[in-house]
């Protein structure tokens, strides 16, 4: 039975050597000469530390453009809170998305049952899986959920003939 995984997964050395580049660009930028800006990756979370909001909003773009570059998609980051960590310092955590929450997969699973085609949808973890009889129908359904869950940048894995 032919089948394929509904999975978001970022592809984590591109976001390190993104997060890496970005922040040597900002350790040699003048306007962030003896300011505390900085941006660090750790395990799932990126960090980035300021002066203000200003200044955070300016490494945002640095890091955005430097994932842009290495293809990976800037869906996959959760935007957190400032937060004031002493001083004139402030903080703000991004959180990089993997696998596909339960409403997510949930409302997978009901577009496909409601689009009528022969292909059933089975939350498995943090993944989706579909199979169905035929090869088309499952390249419908890919289409499908690419066009109907475009907040979540979903790919598909193991596909099976």
């Amino acid at each position: 039975m032919p089948s394929f995984d509904t999975v978001c997964e970022p592809n984590m050395v591109e976001v390190r050597n993104a997060i890496d580049t970005a922040a040597k660009e900002i350790a040699t930028r003048f306007d962030f000469k003896g300011t505390p800006a900085s941006v660090e990756l750790k395990d799932k979370e990126i960090i980035l530390i300021g002066n203000a909001d200003f200044q955070l909003a300016q490494i945002e773009d640095i890091v955005r453009g430097k994932l842009t570059k290495r293809n990976v998609d800037v869906r996959f980051l959760d935007k957190g809170d400032v937060q004031k960590i002493g001083g004139d310092k402030v903080k703000q955590v991004f959180k990089v998305k993997s696998g596909v929450d339960s409403d997510t997969a949930k409302k997978i699973q009901r577009l496909l049952k409601d689009s009528k085609l022969k292909v059933q949808a089975a939350i498995q973890g943090d993944a989706v899986r579909v199979t169905g009889a035929k090869r088309d129908d499952l390249q419908a359904a890919m289409a499908l959920i690419r066009k109907d869950v475009a907040d979540l940048p979903v790919s598909f894995d193991n596909f099976r003939d």
